[in-house]
């Protein structure tokens, strides 16, 4: 290691007077000690304030440049060495040679602005701020014959498109017809699972997605499908996996979902059909999330009810009832939910068996099948009195939602379970229903309902409430009565926080109230007669009319 220590006096005094020769010779020293320690190597290096030099040797017309910029990238693969490095003033330096017409400088200048940065968010949004993302795209496109530096380009792009600040950068680049033309020509499966880790981050940009829609990536991935669909072996399991997953997160921007679904006769949208009867679980779940993706709008939910995807998706169900596969079965789910938005589906949905399929999973212990299940079930009977009359006198049915009501570890279930209970009194306006969730116990969940953070939640659950107190008072009245409803009826009105619609629903609740004697006297007894009066001057004239026609029942049932 004494030669070193010679070596590095020597780059010390070769590198002031610029004599290329014994440069070049104490750089190739360098570069061999490196290899052979490179840790220890690198620590000498620091400690001898070589590394101010380098900044000076970075110049485009200079023979020694690879080597100087190969040192730099080789001492920084060290932790310790990356701090350094920027202190001694070589990124701008090493941004400038991106530039340069040499191939071998482009690669090493890559390696060592992709070590020294690597794992560091704020020194990669520096890069950002320079300019590199242009500048290497650009070399991409004029070096895809060279592999070691297309690969170089590739990691670069897989670490600067994990931040929020280079997807912009890239979209106005032609970064996506770039990665699909080199994408087209990789045989390889190492190659394309490189060009697979860059596309996933940049897809989740939209104007990215549609880009790269346009330049034909869906076609690739297709292929990859129908290539790999058949094979055990691992890497093509892998590829098919990733390949069909990243056409997923494609469908998730508006315009390249609709680009795709061509209304409904789009070739990619058919494709996407085929593969929810097909035996493999990875397809059926693409399948299934595709559909899911695709009905984001009425127009192709419509399209898609009216030619039969309906079936296809329950049969897909039917085939995961018994220890189904979790995940296929929530995509399924989510699809149906989806596809029941808008109103024309919903009793078409009802007559093809729907709520029959999805009741099937009420057996399940997966919160996200047991969430979206609920999620289906509260759009079909959206404004279907019949449907929801038949399912709120399913006692199995009520009985397993007053037990997710109880979810605390699963908000979203237990969030679900409660606007589900809501939906079936209000949509089926039964006595038979009312009944039903009395004695399942689920009237202190529609109470404790009324108190949510969520206005829409608390406005359902009053609703149910009053119809309740309207048809089924004397059913009720105990459950209203230890669910301490006055008094959170009470504290609403009170609040000046709580919403107009909040106010005017538990008034006409109260009014609904005063047939029962025990509740009349929990009214009486809490001074309701003070809040509602202040809200005779209310701005929103449908609670001030409505305080004002509370304020004369009240005063008439005193």
């Amino acid at each position: 290691m004494d030669n070193l220590s010679d070596t590095l006096k020597k780059l010390k005094i070769t590198a002031v007077d610029r004599t290329e020769d014994s440069l070049e010779g104490c750089l190739d020293c360098l570069l061999q000690a490196l290899a052979q320690n490179n840790m220890e190597t690198s620590e000498k290096i620091q400690g001898s304030g070589i590394l101010q030099l380098f900044a000076s040797l970075l110049i485009p017309q200079s023979s020694c440049t690879a080597k100087v910029a190969n040192i730099i990238a080789e001492v920084a693969k060290n932790e310790f060495m990356r701090i350094p490095c920027v202190d001694a003033g070589l990124i701008s330096p090493l941004v400038q040679l991106l530039t340069s017409k040499d191939q071998e400088v482009l690669l090493q200048t890559g390696r060592a602005l992709g070590n020294i940065c690597y794992d560091s968010h704020s020194l990669q949004a520096q890069l950002i701020n320079m300019g590199v993302i242009p500048t290497l795209v650009k070399l991409l496109g004029i070096h895809c014959q060279n592999a070691a530096l297309t690969e170089m380009c590739l990691v670069a792009f897989g670490n600067l498109a994990e931040l929020e600040s280079s997807k912009e950068q890239f979209a106005s680049t032609n970064i996506a017809e770039e990665l699909v033309k080199l994408f087209k020509k990789q045989i390889e499966h190492d190659k394309r699972e490189m060009i697979f880790e860059v596309l996933a981050p940049l897809a989740e940009n939209d104007a990215i997605k549609l880009q790269l829609v346009e330049a034909g990536l869906v076609e690739c991935l297709l292929e990859i499908v129908q290539q790999k669909v058949n094979s055990d072996k691992e890497d093509d399991i892998a590829e098919l996996k990733t390949a069909s997953d990243l056409m997923v997160l494609l469908l998730l921007g508006d315009e390249s979902m609709q680009k795709l679904f061509e209304g409904g006769k789009g070739n990619v949208f058919q494709r996407v059909l085929s593969w929810i009867p097909s035996n493999n679980h990875q397809l059926q779940l693409a399948g299934a999330l595709a559909i899911a993706n695709f009905a984001r709008n009425d127009g192709n939910c419509i399209h898609m009810v009216d030619n039969g995807i309906v079936e296809n998706l329950m049969d897909l169900l039917d085939r995961h009832v018994e220890d189904g596969n979790v995940t296929v079965q929530h995509a399924a789910l989510s699809a149906l939910r989806n596809l029941a938005i808008p109103v024309v589906n919903k009793a078409k949905m009802l007559s093809a068996g729907v709520t029959e399929a999805v009741l099937k999973f009420l057996k399940s212990e997966m919160p996200p099948v047991q969430f979206k299940l609920l999620g289906t079930l509260r759009m079909l009977i959206d404004a279907q009195a019949e449907a929801a009359e038949q399912l709120g006198k399913n006692v199995k049915l009520v009985e397993r939602l007053v037990e997710w009501c109880e979810a605390k570890d699963h908000a979203g279930v237990m969030g679900e379970s409660n606007r589900l209970l809501s939906a079936l009194i209000r949509h089926s306006k039964s006595k038979d229903v009312i009944k039903t969730i009395v004695q399942s116990g689920g009237i202190k969940h529609l109470v404790t309902m009324a108190t949510s953070e969520h206005v829409i939640m608390q406005n359902e659950a009053l609703v149910a409430l009053a119809l309740i107190a309207a048809l089924e008072l004397g059913t009720a009245e105990k459950d209203l009565e230890s669910a301490k409803l006055v008094q959170i009826l009470h504290r609403l009105l009170a609040d000046e926080r709580s919403a107009p619609e909040i106010k005017y629903n538990s008034m006409v609740l109260i009014c609904a109230l005063m047939g029962s004697e025990s509740l009349h006297k929990e009214v009486q007894d809490l001074a309701f007669l003070d809040v509602v009066s202040k809200l005779r001057s209310h701005e929103n004239k449908s609670v001030a009319q409505q305080a004002s026609l509370t304020e004369q029942r009240l005063t008439v049932d005193s």
